[in-house]
C-alpha cells in the first residue's frame, strides 16, 4: 500500500510482480509492505519506505513566478503599445488641428493685413481731402494776384500802344517809360505769385504721393506754418461757420533736419486737424467770453528730456485751449481705431499711425493734457 494513494492494501503480489504507481502527485508518500506465511498469518510489522515525489521543474514555485513576470511583462508591452500607439493617433489628430488652425491664422493674419492697409490707406486719403480744401483756398489767393495784374499788364498795354500810335511830337515818352516800368513790376509780381501756386501744388504732389521712404532735409518752420494754414482753411472749407486764432512761435534758429516730410506732414496735418476740432466743438458750447486758439511751437531742446547727456532734438509743439483729454483714456489715445470722435468722424487711426511715424524716425510723440483746460502734443525729433 502507498499511504496517500491507495485507499487500502493491495493483496496477493505474486513473487516477481512489479506494483505500478502512475499519475502520482507531487509530494510525501509511506509505501507500506506486509508478508504472509504459507498458513496465511500476516505479520503485523511489515517494513515501510519514505517516498517523496518531487514535482517536475515547469510546476515548482519558482517557475509559476516566472510565468507570472512573463504575464506581467507581456501585459506591460500589450499596455505601452496601445498606449504608444493612442498617443500617436493623439498626436497626428493634434498636428492635424495645430495644422488646420495654423492655416486659419494665416488666413486671418492676410485679412487683417489687408484690411490694415485699407484703413491706413482711408486715412491718408482722408487727410487728403482735408489737405485739398486747404490747398484749393490757399492756390485761389495768388491766381487771384495773377489774374489782377495780368488784367492790369493788358490795359497798361493798350495804354502804351495808343500812345506810341501818336506822332513822334505829341508822345510822351516819360509816360511810356513809367509805363514799361510798372508792366515789368507788374510782370515780376505775377511770377512771384504763379511759383507760389506752384510751390503750393507741388507741395500737395509731395503729400499725395507714396512716401519712398528717403529722408531729405527738411526747414520745420515752413513745414508746420503751409501745414497749419492749409488745415485752416481746410476745415473752413468744410465748416463755414467754423474759426479760430491761430499764431505760430518759430524759432529762427531751427536747424535743417532729416526728415520724410510727407510723413512729418502728415503727423502736423493730424495734430493740427485735431486740435481745431477740440477748439471748435468747445466753440460750439457757448461757453462766455471763450476764444478758440491753436498754438504751433517750434524749438530746439535735449531729446527724451535729458539733461546735460540728452542728444539735441528739435521740438514741434501743437496746443490747443479746447476742453482737454479726460485721464481715464489718456493712455488709450494712442491705441490703433480708438477714437473720441463720433462715428463717422474719424478712423481711429491718424494718432496711431502719427506715433508710429514719429517712432520711425527717432523720436518720440507725446501728450500733456488737464480737463477743461486744453491739450499739447508735443513731437521731438532727434537732429541727425
Amino acid at each position: 500500500m502507498l499511504e496517500g494513494y491507495d485507499r487500502g492494501w493491495r493483496q496477493d503480489l505474486r513473487d516477481g510482480e512489479t506494483p505500478y504507481y502512475v499519475n502520482v502527485s507531487p509530494g510525501s508518500y509511506t509505501f507500506r509492505l506486509r508478508g504472509a506465511n504459507s498458513l496465511g498469518v500476516w505479520n503485523k510489522e511489515g517494513i515501510s519506505l519514505k517516498v517523496i515525489v518531487h514535482a517536475p521543474w515547469y510546476m515548482t514555485w519558482w517557475a509559476y513566478v516566472l510565468y507570472g513576470l512573463i504575464l506581467l511583462g507581456g501585459v506591460f508591452t500589450v499596455d505601452r503599445f496601445q498606449r504608444k500607439r493612442l498617443v500617436g493617433r493623439e498626436r497626428e489628430k493634434t498636428q492635424q488641428r495645430e495644422l488646420k488652425q495654423a492655416r486659419e491664422i494665416e488666413k486671418a493674419y492676410k485679412e487683417l493685413k489687408s484690411t490694415q492697409s485699407q484703413l491706413i490707406q482711408s486715412e491718408k486719403m482722408a487727410s487728403l481731402g482735408e489737405l485739398t480744401a486747404g490747398i484749393a483756398h490757399e492756390i485761389q489767393n495768388p491766381l487771384n494776384f495773377v489774374n489782377n495784374f495780368s488784367e492790369v499788364n493788358s490795359e497798361m498795354i493798350d495804354e502804351l500802344l495808343a500812345e506810341r500810335s501818336k506822332v513822334k511830337g505829341e508822345r510822351d515818352e516819360d509816360l511810356e517809360k513809367v509805363i514799361l516800368n510798372d508792366i515789368k513790376q507788374n510782370l515780376q509780381k505775377i511770377n512771384h505769385h504763379g511759383q507760389r501756386a506752384s510751390g503750393i501744388v507741388k507741395g500737395m504732389l509731395e503729400h499725395s504721393r507714396t512716401s519712398d521712404g528717403k529722408k531729405e532735409p527738411t526747414d520745420i518752420n515752413a513745414l508746420a506754418d503751409e501745414y497749419l494754414r492749409l488745415a485752416y482753411h481746410g476745415l473752413r472749407a468744410k465748416d463755414k461757420s467754423f474759426n479760430a486764432d491761430f499764431k505760430t512761435v518759430f524759432d529762427e534758429k531751427l536747424p535743417i533736419v532729416q526728415v520724410i516730410p510727407q510723413d512729418i506732414g502728415r503727423v502736423l496735418l493730424n495734430l493740427i486737424n485735431n486740435a481745431f476740432y477740440a477748439v471748435n466743438k468747445k466753440a460750439k458750447e457757448d461757453i462766455e467770453g471763450y476764444k478758440p486758439e491753436v498754438h504751433v511751437t517750434t524749438k530746439t531742446t535735449p531729446l527724451h528730456g535729458g539733461v546735460g547727456g540728452g542728444s539735441p532734438s528739435i521740438q514741434i509743439i501743437v496746443s490747443d485751449n479746447g476742453s482737454g483729454i479726460p485721464e481715464n483714456i489718456k493712455d488709450k489715445i494712442f491705441q490703433p481705431f480708438f477714437t473720441t470722435k463720433p462715428t463717422g468722424q474719424g478712423t481711429g487711426l491718424g494718432l496711431s499711425l502719427s506715433y508710429d511715424i514719429v517712432k520711425a524716425h527717432g523720436g518720440e510723440l507725446r501728450v500733456e493734457s488737464k480737463e477743461g483746460e486744453g491739450t499739447s502734443f508735443i513731437i521731438q525729433i532727434p537732429i541727425v
